[in-house]
């Protein structure tokens, strides 16, 4: 049996712009037509929430990992559930559990997610529109960053990573 592909979104919750948002929604529904799991931080704001009703619109599993010790705050479209009690450290859970790492903008949360990823050697696709903080990862980790301008590119992205990682 083929192991599934898990795809992790990874973006700001309360201070998501509505472009963070709309570009979250369809990343998920594209992943859920890909076939691939979604996994988020699994709560009910932000890009998290986004990308999570837009692979349920298309019919996706979702993974949520959650900051806390229930569900409380857990976004409706979560189909499994992970319970962490580790507050931000789940960050780690994150992109560690992900065969490939979406930066949906930018916030605190979402950049210790990056670095994460970057640490671990994986490599993650910004879908973010500050110069500044593009040039910041690309000079942390010039070959596994990724800089795509909408969620049509990021997906072509995906494919591209996950056909040279075989």
């Amino acid at each position: 049996m083929k192991k599934k592909i898990i795809i992790g979104i990874m973006g700001p919750g309360d201070s998501a712009t509505s472009t963070d948002l709309e570009n979250a929604y369809q990343l998920g529904q594209l992943i859920a037509e890909a076939g691939w799991i979604l996994l988020t931080g699994g709560r009910n704001v932000g890009v998290m929430d986004a990308a999570n009703k837009g692979a349920k619109s298309a019919n996706g599993l979702t993974v949520g990992i959650l900051p806390g010790n229930d569900t409380r705050g857990i976004s409706e479209a979560v189909d499994i559930a992970i319970v962490t009690d580790m507050g931000n450290a789940r960050n780690n859970i994150n992109v560690l559990s992900s065969d490939v790492i979406i930066a949906c903008g930018m916030g605190t949360g979402t950049a210790s997610e990056i670095t994460l990823a970057l640490k671990a050697n994986k490599q993650v696709i910004l879908l973010n529109h500050s110069r500044e903080s593009q040039l910041f990862f690309q000079g942390l980790a010039q070959f596994n960053i990724f800089v795509v301008n909408n969620a049509v590119e990021a997906m072509n992205q995906v494919r591209e990573i996950l056909a040279n990682s075989r």
